[in-house]
């Protein structure tokens, strides 16, 4: 490799040049016949040979190559080495000349280096190399006592220290190959040193060595049974399968029937409570003969009297018969995929309607305290809203109602199709939720959502006896009774095993369940801390127009056919009588939750206050 800065040809000197090292006992260079230095000194000339000497002569400085082979530059930036040379026309080219020995490989390496400057700027480095080379014999004998002086010295090591690391033993005896590449020895681990382990532990094969008479007395007299697959428990993990199955399962349902009575309860108040309310607001509205811009909570209760009305005369247009008669045409297996969709779909719509009636009762607040100047956009507003709520209830209703229908279609089948939809139904239900990471709030919604699923069923069970009472031949009650029985028994069990194994694994105690049964009841008594993160949120209007569309056929077939007078009489008693018996259940109801409420509150203070923990 040349190169012409000034168009005089250089050479690769600094190759010849030993003396430029002042380590002598560094091995020389081995260099191959393809190597174009050596080429070089066979076809030179002798005046070439005459001038390279004098140059010789004057290069009395010679530089030494650090360790880390890079050329030391003075402090000032100048070059005054005999390898830093300049050219004649008073252009400027340094050269930097670098030598790398790789004496671990075996064989003659040479990488030469060379950075080009020319008037100040930076042409690159211009390399060649010589990696593969071979060696002569000189080489092979200096490698061959530079490894025996190697050994030497590592036995001398070994010989001071007892057990000597293993990567340092790994290293002090490359192995090299004849084409210079090194290849490591693969020495054995000291885990696997058969001998260090028998004698570090020389029972290691005790077990192994002796006759199975003795092997099997010392498994008899060795302890307990299964103490290789199983570990002693403490009191801890004793505690804990006690509350698995005796404390947690009682407080689970407690909670669970309190929440099933509060639905019971918001369900009443639908029925009685709110059609007081709307017909005091159209009788103050007559009795004052002047309009008057209704409250927040009086728009509310118009609203839901809009929608629970628009979806009973919707389901009373819906043909029961046809859609009871498509679903008992399924088999049993599609039964229960019709009923896995529908209750899919029914939590799917609890939450959105309850969203909605969020936003429907926050659009009436906003109505009621509207000024005159943006009366318009919040009457706008709450329409809105309110066609949206009775879009989303009336397509729950249609839900639930084909639900019941199915639930009555297994009841009535005679292939025990009951039996099979609960079986597979349930314990869907446990697979899907018990083998899930949940967190504590997690298990609170999961507990409501339970709750309100158990009052869902009863709405189904009501609709199953109407459909009994009107179409049923011979003794139909006993057979109703047992099948309802089993239903609730079934949905019991497995909310017990459900919740059992999600609190054990998750860490949940059955304290947290009395916790969720406080906040509860402060939501009964409308005491509704900043903190709480989870409330029941139920919307009993689609099914409150199930029940009434499969009660409606139920009184008027026990209506009088004629004359008119005494049907409108008879209609009349028995609306006034199911009024006093809903009211009377819901204060029932209502009293009872609320005094429930208060003592367990107060207990839980006076819990909390003494540090008790156990209920």
């Amino acid at each position: 490799m040349t190169v012409r800065p000034t168009g005089r040809k250089l050479s690769f000197e600094i190759l010849t040049q030993t003396s430029s090292f002042e380590n002598d006992s560094l091995p020389p260079i081995p260099r191959s016949t393809s190597d174009p230095i050596s080429r070089n000194d066979s076809t030179e000339s002798p005046k070439r040979r005459r001038q390279r000497k004098k140059k010789k002569k004057h290069n009395n400085k010679v530089e030494t190559i650090p360790e880390n082979g890079d050329p030391q530059f003075p402090s000032n930036g100048s070059v005054e080495d005999s390898n830093w040379a300049s050219c004649d026309d008073g252009e400027r080219s340094v050269y930097e000349n670098r030598l790398s020995y790789f004496s671990s490989g075996g064989a003659g390496g040479c990488v030469m280096t060379q950075t080009v400057q020319h008037n100040g700027f930076n042409f690159g480095e211009l390399r060649q190399r010589n990696v593969n080379g071979s060696m002569d014999s000189s080489n092979d004998e200096r490698f061959s006592e530079i490894m025996a002086s190697e050994k030497k010295l590592y036995a001398e090591e070994v010989s001071s220290f007892e057990n000597p690391p293993f990567q340092e033993v790994q290293n002090q005896f490359p192995r090299s190959e004849t084409n210079g590449n090194v290849v490591t020895r693969l020495d054995t681990e000291t885990s696997l040193d058969w001998k260090q382990l028998m004698a570090d532990d020389p029972d290691f094969l005790s077990a192994e060595t002796r006759s199975p008479m003795n092997y099997f007395m010392g498994e008899i007299y060795g302890g307990v049974s299964l103490r290789s697959t199983t570990s002693t428990g403490n009191d801890v993990e004793r505690e804990r399968i006690y509350d698995m199955i005796f404390r947690l399962p009682w407080r689970c349902e407690v909670l669970l029937h309190t929440g099933f009575f509060v639905c019971v309860n918001s369900f009443l108040s639908l029925l009685t409570v709110m059609p007081i309310r709307v017909l005091l607001l159209f009788w103050g509205a007559l009795k004052n003969r002047q309009f008057r811009r209704p409250s927040s909570s009086e728009l509310s209760d118009l609203a839901c009297f809009l929608v629970l009305a628009s979806g009973t005369i919707l389901l009373g247009r819906t043909d029961i018969s046809l859609i009871y008669h498509m679903i008992r045409g399924q088999s049993t297996i599609k039964l229960y995929v019709v009923y896995n969709i529908l209750e899919i779909f029914d939590r799917l719509c609890q939450s959105f309607c309850g969203d909605v009636f969020g936003a429907l009762f926050n659009s009436a607040a906003g109505l009621a305290i509207s000024p005159p100047e943006k009366l318009r956009f919040s009457t706008w507003r709450f329409v809105s809203d309110l066609a949206l709520t009775m879009v989303a209830s009336i397509l729950h209703s249609f839900i639930l109602l084909a639900q019941a229908i199915t639930l009555s279609t297994c009841i009535v089948a005679h292939n025990n199709a009951l039996l099979a939809l609960l079986v597979s139904n349930n314990f869907a239900e446990i697979k899907s939720s018990v083998f899930k990471r949940f967190s504590k709030d997690n298990i609170h919604g999961l507990v409501y959502a339970d709750a309100i699923e158990r009052f869902h069923i009863s709405a189904f069970l009501v609709s199953v006896l109407a459909q009994n009472i009107l179409e049923a031949e011979g003794p139909w009650f006993g057979n109703f009774i047992y099948n309802a029985t089993m239903v609730f028994f079934c949905e019991m069990m497995i909310d017990i095993i459900k919740h059992s194994f999600l609190a054990k694994f998750n860490g949940i105690r059955p304290i947290a369940y009395s916790e969720f049964l406080q906040a509860l009841c402060e939501q009964t008594l409308n005491i509704r801390p900043e903190d709480r993160k989870t409330n029941l949120t139920f919307v009993p209007i689609a099914p409150a127009c199930v029940v009434i569309r499969v009660l409606t056929p139920v009184y008027a077939a026990h209506l009088p056919c004629s004359p008119l007078p005494w049907r409108v009489m008879w209609m009349v008693f028995l609306f006034v009588i199911t009024c006093i018996m809903l009211t009377s259940l819901k204060v029932l109801i209502g009293m009872g939750l609320r005094k429930h409420a208060t003592w367990y509150i107060n207990r839980c203070r006076r819990r909390n206050s003494s540090h008790l923990h156990n209920d």
